[in-house]
């Protein structure tokens, strides 16, 4: 291995750990904030309101974190984000301490915010890569979901009670460490420069740009993925808790291996998707989103949620890190920062919606509907895959943007 070689795997090594670090916060909040909202939220129909304002922070942090990051770099950005994400975690705690459920979701929010910055360290390392390594590096640094996938619900479990009489305040409390942690990486670590060409090169309109059919895959598929994903498992800790009369503890467990599922095949989706290209993927992660649903509507033990969810997690990985490969094939140098930032936009949204969605099915109509009113978002996936398949696969579009040039580093 050359030191060129060694440099550029180390810095995608340290962006995957940020991620984690960051996605631990996220994990956290996704098995325990339906929970106190449930506890704090005067209808419990809204319980699941705080992580919809989760994912809205997220959306609408994309477009803005894009054109930061453009001006000033990723890192500097990263460090932004991560600091309004620090700001929301000690506000959460506070808002849990106090019973104050719109603070409670104006704090989670900011955490949102802090996820929509973290959703770009998967360009990053995009950006840092070779052409022929870009799609492993992305997959490199989706791994590190799963330290996220341990510490997050693990921390929500062990410091729930850190606080009397408020769940989850300590928790809240304890991440900042990882936010502390995040801003010494960043400190170390080179990233490159935004290139005069990314700035102020040549650029297309934008209807041309959102109306290349393999955008619109590539776009669609991650949102189906993610919207799918959000909608099963945010109604999932009401589901084993209050339909299903489970622990907290089984539910973190559960949790705990589906965030697993989301980032344990990135070990190898970036060598699927080289060798048999990203719509075969995406296809595989829409059959194993039915298969999870198949198993979540036939029984209610632990290994059920367990199986499915794991099934689910794997079903968003090969849909959204397909995507997201996809994504980076449709745009120019100076595109790079409206592409980004409107594909994640799209993204979340949906996610948003559907997070939204998943507390009042669950409170109203129960764990089989939830289920079941994800299968038509898959079908829309189904069919836009056909049609760009049979379609458009074979007419020309924007060649795969040549992003070897790389500006000078960082120190």
């Amino acid at each position: 291995m050359t030191r060129a070689e060694f440099d550029l795997l180390k810095t995608i090594l340290l962006l995957s750990f940020c991620f984690a670090l960051t996605g631990s916060t996220s994990s956290l909040t996704v098995s325990a904030s339906p929970l106190v909202g449930f506890q704090i939220a005067d209808n419990k129909a809204l319980a699941t309101l705080p992580l919809a304002f989760h994912l809205i922070g997220t959306m609408l942090a994309g477009i803005p974190a894009s054109f930061l990051m453009k001006r000033v770099g990723r890192r500097y950005g990263f460090m932004i984000g991560t600091g309004i994400g620090s700001i929301g975690a000690v506000s959460a705690a506070l808002s849990i301490i106090y019973f104050n459920f719109t603070f409670f979701c104006l704090s989670i929010f900011c955490l949102g915010i802090l996820s929509g910055f973290a959703q770009l360290y998967r360009f990053a390392a995009a950006d840092v890569a070779t052409k022929e390594f870009r799609t492993k590096a992305v997959s490199l640094v989706m791994f590190g979901g799963i330290v996220a996938g341990f510490i997050g619900p693990t921390v929500a479990s062990k410091a729930k009670d850190l606080i009397p009489n408020a769940q989850f305040a300590g928790s809240y409390l304890f991440v900042i460490l990882f936010h502390f942690l995040i801003f010494s990486i960043l400190l170390r670590t080179r990233l490159p420069r935004p290139s005069a060409v990314e700035q102020k090169g040549e650029t297309r309109p934008l209807k041309e740009i959102f109306s290349q059919p393999k955008f619109i895959v590539a776009a669609l598929s991650s949102m189906v993925g993610y919207g799918v994903m959000a909608m099963i498992m945010t109604a999932t800790p009401l589901a084993m808790t209050e339909g299903s009369g489970y622990p907290f503890s089984d539910v973190a467990f559960v949790i705990q291996w589906h965030v697993v599922g989301m980032f344990a095949p990135s070990v190898f989706t970036g060598s699927l998707i080289h060798r048999f290209g990203s719509v075969p993927i995406i296809f595989t992660g829409i059959l194993l989103n039915i298969l999870c649903i198949g198993i979540n509507i036939s029984g209610s033990e632990v290994l059920n949620y367990w199986s499915a969810l794991i099934l689910l997690g794997m079903g968003w990985n090969f849909m959204f890190v397909a995507g997201t490969t996809m994504i980076t094939e449709t745009y120019r140098p100076a595109e790079k920062a409206i592409v980004q930032g409107v594909n994640d936009f799209l993204v979340f949204g949906v996610a948003a919606i559907s997070s939204l969605l998943a507390g009042t099915l669950q409170t109203s109509l129960g764990w089989e509907a939830v289920n079941l009113s994800s299968i038509p978002l898959l079908g829309l996936a189904v069919i836009a895959l056909l049609w760009y398949i049979f379609g458009y696969s074979q007419k020309k579009e924007l060649s795969t943007v040549d992003l070897d040039s790389r500006s000078s580093f960082q120190k």
